[in-house]
């Protein structure tokens, strides 16, 4: 029995080095399509191998019930909270972690991580003033006050920078729940001159405070089945890891501000006066913005600042976090929208710097955003989404602070508008990711970053087929895959430790979904899977695995490959056209078609220039579609009409799909069919490393094209060279590979043979658009800028 027992754990052994031990380097079938297996932690009760919770999933929760008053005069915040902590977890506690986030601005409390630096670019007086200050307490941070237990009897407390350890008077047992409370006061920091997330904005040009409030309470850490604690320290660089809970929330501050905050407002009746309440009434029922306070009332109460308090009360419902923003400069609209028949209130706030921009645009943005992601997603389940001009970007429950102002004339650039736009898009859509879809931002930044990147770009391409959306196209990621290897870093990098945050936890990421949407997967199936995905794990605590084995699940196809490569590898796609040998038909077998082949797709539009992304494609000739531009005129300003002058379309392009296999040797009859066929052996290699589908493009002496996709899996037994055979009925003058640039392929100029035309540079493009537009309009650009009153 101990021999049979020792083979059999010898066994075990040598199965488990076989799994994480590589091929031979130098063998053509590495492992690029082996199964991520033990890359991915063991499936359990907790969670499914086919990514879904599993049927004794668990995860806490913690209610809230907060008091505070934002001291303007002294900026100064002063809090206290009744924490109620619900122990849903199989596990005995004897202490729990909370976040004190605030911590991050004392000179001696902070994470205190440090960053290599050198002589010359890391060294100003900024620095060196910070490293003077580093030496003594500069007084920001978390100062508790008090910590008690539900009888008022002291707690035991260890702060640990941004961290704080309440020990527990008595085991907390399965199923407990634990009641405390905690008073504390901090100094609000300019965010401005700090890059904060939260703080305040100085007006000196009126004199007043715009605040945006944000981690701005102690916080339970999470803690969950697949880490226990997550109490890594906050550094400013990698957000959030945070527990469902319900909120009751009171916020004290100078009776002339506006406050706006996560959850829904139970006492406009007291803090708004009649007319602004009776707009307010108006706006639960209407079509366009309704302004609750309007510019002229925002400016009057920048002049007269008020000495009197006021009380907001605010409520929200199984939500992961609490932010609120509050000034005397803000202006306030509020529409509805209607989200699968539910009514949810679209609103947003900003002060006179942004209305010309912000009046007409940011609440329409903050609908067509949930409604949009609604669709790819689940339903938008919250009562409120808003949106706050703040001169920045980022994201809590129902609000999100953003940029976007005018010149002082209340003129704006194209790119202002787009890039505000852009912004609200992002951070609204955070709401889902990772608001509901609640991953942890401290470890995987791709995880919300990413996600929310890839569908921003599908909403951004919903609301203007022309809209210069960035994070999506493949082609989008190029520049960054081309660096330098020692440059790189896998998407599965701690956030903490990424070098290029924008390239690895949003752009990569991004691109990626869009390759598997629209090149790898197919709209239909992916889509599918993304929202099973997304309706698993809403209010839950997803973890990479279960994204990926859930996209696995849902669509039928196993995409380790594709994981493996885009998200655990540096390699890129550099996919090379070796040799291409031609013959006319002769006796020979050729390839007899089978009964599954794919349908043609027709694509009579082309990319003619950088934004124009095979998505964007799809959805113009998608009749069904109907762009949120289109759907409501007035979101057509100058811009939309002077964007309309792209060169025409190439209308020759088709792209059959085919799927051919079997051999067999054809009659006489068929011989004379295809007497005038034309086959080509085009010999590709694998020069970059990252597999990806070959598309190839063939232009006929005619001038038309025809596409033939092959699924990546042609490089499954040898993953640096294969051959393939095509059968045209016309002779190629030229063979491009991804001619749509859907594989983000960073290197084109092996991509060709024969007579292809030469792409123009993206100056020759914008000199034909120029030449296009003309100027037989007779419009001057400012002049119409000039925003209307409203």
């Amino acid at each position: 029995m101990k021999q049979f027992l020792t083979l059999g754990f010898s066994l075990l052994v040598f199965s488990l080095i076989a799994q994480n031990t590589p091929h031979n380097p130098t063998s053509n079938h590495g492992n690029k399509f082996e199964a991520l297996g033990t890359m991915l932690p063991t499936p359990n009760e907790y969670r499914t191998a086919s990514g879904a919770p599993g049927h004794k999933y668990w995860q806490q929760r913690c209610d809230y019930d907060i008091k505070c008053e934002l001291d303007e005069k002294n900026l100064k915040l002063t809090g206290s909270e009744t924490v109620t902590y619900y122990n849903n977890s199989p596990d005995v506690l004897t202490y729990i972690w909370l976040q004190l986030d605030e911590n991050q601005h004392n000179s001696v409390n902070n994470a205190n991580y440090q960053n290599s630096s050198s002589f010359g670019k890391d060294v100003n007086i900024t620095t060196l003033q910070r490293l003077e200050e580093a030496k003594t307490d500069n007084g920001y941070g978390d100062k508790i006050s008090l910590l008690t237990d539900a009888l008022g009897k002291n707690l035991k407390y260890t702060i640990n920078k941004t961290m704080m350890r309440i020990d527990l008077p008595s085991p907390l047992k399965p199923g407990q729940t634990f009641t405390f409370k905690c008073n504390w006061s901090y100094k609000i920091p300019d965010r401005i001159a700090e890059f904060s997330r939260g703080g305040y904005e100085y007006f000196a040009e009126d004199g007043n405070y715009l605040f945006t409030m944000a981690q701005w309470f102690p916080r339970l850490c999470v803690y969950s089945d697949y880490q226990g604690w997550q109490n890594h320290q906050f550094t400013g660089n990698s957000e959030f890891a945070l527990t469902f809970g319900n909120y009751k929330v009171a916020i004290t501050t100078p009776a002339d501000h506006i406050v706006m905050a996560t959850g829904e407002c139970t006492n406009y009746t007291t803090v708004l006066n009649a007319k602004q309440q009776a707009r307010w009434t108006k706006a639960q029922v209407a079509k366009e913005p309704v302004e609750i306070v309007t510019l002229d009332e925002a400016t009057d109460a920048e002049k007269t600042k008020s000495t009197a308090k006021k009380t907001w009360n605010f409520s929200a419902n199984m939500v992961r976090d609490f932010a609120f923003g509050s000034s005397r400069k803000f202006c306030w609209d509020a529409m509805p929208a209607m989200v699968e028949g539910k009514k949810v209130m679209c609103m947003s706030a900003y002060g006179k710097e942004a209305y010309h921009l912000w009046r007409p645009y940011s609440t329409k943005v903050v609908a067509h955003t949930i409604k949009t992601y609604s669709k790819f997603t689940i339903p938008y389940p919250y009562p409120v989404a808003q949106s706050i001009e703040a001169a920045n970007g980022m994201e809590y429950p129902m609000i999100c602070f953003n940029y976007g102002r005018t010149e002082k004339d209340g003129t704006y650039t194209e790119a202002n508008k787009n890039g505000m736009i852009g912004v609200i898009t992002h951070e609204v859509g955070h709401n889902f990711f990772p608001m509901i879809i609640n991953s942890d931002e401290r470890e995987w930044s791709w995880m919300d970053e990413g996600l929310n990147s890839f569908v921003e770009y599908l909403t951004e391409e919903l609301w203007d087929n022309k809209f210069p959306t960035r994070r999506g196209p493949a082609f989008g990621a190029v520049d960054y895959m081309k660096l330098p290897k020692e440059q790189l870093e896998p998407i599965m990098t701690n956030s903490e430790n990424l070098i290029s945050l924008g390239n690895n936890a949003y752009t990569k990421p991004s691109c990626g979904l869009n390759i598997l949407r629209e090149t790898v997967v197919g709209r239909e199936l992916f889509d599918f899977g993304f929202k099973e995905y997304s309706r698993r794990w809403a209010f839950k605590h997803p973890t990479p695995a279960d994204l990926f084995r859930t996209m696995n699940d849902a669509t039928s196809e196993n995409l380790d490959w594709f994981w493996r490569g885009w998200f655990y590898s540096i390699d890129p796609c550099d996919i090379a056209i070796d040799t291409v040998k031609h013959a006319v038909f002769a006796d020979v077998a050729m390839p007899a078609p089978t009964n599954n082949e794919n349908k043609t797709v027709s694509l009579s539009k082309p990319l003619v220039n950088a934004f124009e992304d095979i998505s964007k494609i799809r959805n113009r000739e998608d009749k069904r579609i109907v762009f949120a531009v289109d759907a409501d005129e007035s979101l057509r300003d100058f811009y939309w009409g002077y964007d309309r002058g792209n060169p025409a379309y190439d209308s020759t392009i088709k792209v059959p799909v085919s799927d051919r296999g079997g051999r067999e040797v054809l009659t006489n009859d068929e011989k004379s069919k295809y007497s005038n066929t034309h086959l080509y052996e085009i010999s590709f290699s694998n020069k970059g490393g990252l597999v990806m589908p070959i598309i190839v493009e063939f232009t006929f002496e005619d001038g038309t094209k025809e596409i033939e996709r092959i699924p990546a899996q042609i490089w499954r037994r040898n993953e640096n060279k294969v051959s393939k055979v095509f059968m045209t009925i016309k002779k190629a003058t030229a063979i491009k590979l991804d001619p749509m640039k859907e594989t983000a392929d960073v290197n084109e100029s092996n991509n060709t043979w024969g007579n292809v035309d030469a792409e123009p540079s993206k100056f020759s493009i914008f000199k034909a658009k120029q030449a296009a537009r003309g100027s037989s309009n007779g419009v001057n650009p400012m002049q119409a800028l000039m925003p209307k009153q409203h």
